[in-house]
Formats: C-alpha cells, structure tokens, sequence
C-alpha cells in the first residue's frame, strides 16, 4: 500500500512502487520514479525525473534536484543536498533572468546501499560507490569509491566500511568488519568484497 501524506505534493506523472511512504510537506515532482517501499521525509523534495530505486530512505528536509539517480538501499540523511548545476547563476551575463532552457542540469549518481550523513552537500556531477558513507556535514566534489569511508570539506577518505556501515579494521591482507567479520580486499583506490565473504 502507498501511503501519501495529505498536505504532501506528489505529482501526477510520478510514480511510486509499492509500500512507499511520501511524508508531511514533501514534494515529488513530475516524472520521477522511486521503487518499492521508499520513505520520502518531511519537507523533502525530489526533483523531476529522478529515479530511485527500491528501500531507499529520504530523510527529513533532504533536497534531490534532477537528474540524480539512486540504486537500492540508499540512505539519503536530514537535509542534504544533491546539487545539479555546475556554474550556477540566476541570470545571463546580460542580467537578464534564467530559465530552466538556458542550463543543462547534471546529477549525481548514488549506488546500491551507500549513506549519505545529515547535512552534506554532493556537488555534480559526481558518483558515489556502493556501500560507502558520508559524514554529516562532508561537502563532496569528486567521485568516492565503493566502500569508502569520506568526510571533511571537501570530503576526504578516512578508511572503509562495510556493508553493515562499521568501520573496517585491517588484519593481515584483508579488511574485516567487526560487527560481522565480512571479509574486503583492497585494490588499488577501491575495496571489494573478498571471495569468500561473497
């Protein structure tokens, strides 16, 4: 069952899986696609033709301007910000004011199970990894990596985590999640699941 909030604004033209959740004060605009139980929170707004997929959560106040792209299992926290313009101006160099023709909007891209903390900013174009977490208040301006563990302004990689979001400790040539003792080999500048943790 789909459950929409009645002061919630949720376009015609979206569509909403199954067991989503469109809370108070919301906006879901024209176009866009959000998966199986999703959770839009209070005051959110997700831009048009954004697509989401599945057990993704959208946190109070966050902002989602298009052409943002999230996979599944996406934690998106308390206000943060998904930008979509490069070089942002409210007018020409003339002074005359934009419109929505006179830009090309570009988007950042989230991957299956990554989290992004309260308050950052991901500046686009950009991708983030799956798996990987933002701190709260991290502005980010480049692609992160799987598995990554980023904050800072500009966001900067402090170590990895796993899949349940833990901290990673190195042991011997693995990294190895303390809450469930997944197993991740490092390659290069990304991490990957180890073989026999898959």
């Amino acid at each position: 069952m789909i459950y929409v909030a009645p002061n919630a604004d949720v376009a015609e033209q979206a569509s909403l899986g199954e067991g989503t959740k469109v809370w108070h004060l919301a906006q879901v605009r024209e176009d866009a696609v959000l998966g199986e139980n999703c959770i839009v929170g209070r005051g959110a707004y997700v831009g048009p033709g954004v697509n989401i997929g599945k057990n993704t959560k959208i946190q109070n106040y966050a902002l989602v301007y298009e052409p943002a792209v999230l996979g599944k299992g996406v934690f998106i926290g308390p206000a943060v910000v998904l930008t979509n313009d490069t070089y942002p101006r409210s007018v020409s160099p003339d002074g005359t004011l934009k419109s929505a023709h006179d830009w090309t909007p570009v988007g950042v891209t989230i991957e299956d199970g990554a989290s992004i903390g309260a308050r950052a900013v991901c500046v686009a174009p950009l991708t983030i990894g799956r798996w990987a977490t933002i701190a709260a208040g991290s502005v980010v301006t480049r692609d992160v990596p799987a598995f990554a563990l980023m904050a800072g302004v500009p966001a900067r990689r402090l170590g990895w985590v796993g899949k349940a979001g833990f901290p990673l400790k190195a042991e011997g040539c693995f990294w190895v999640c303390p809450e469930t003792g997944a197993k991740y080999v490092e390659d290069l500048n990304s991490l990957k699941e180890a073989e026999d943790s898959a």
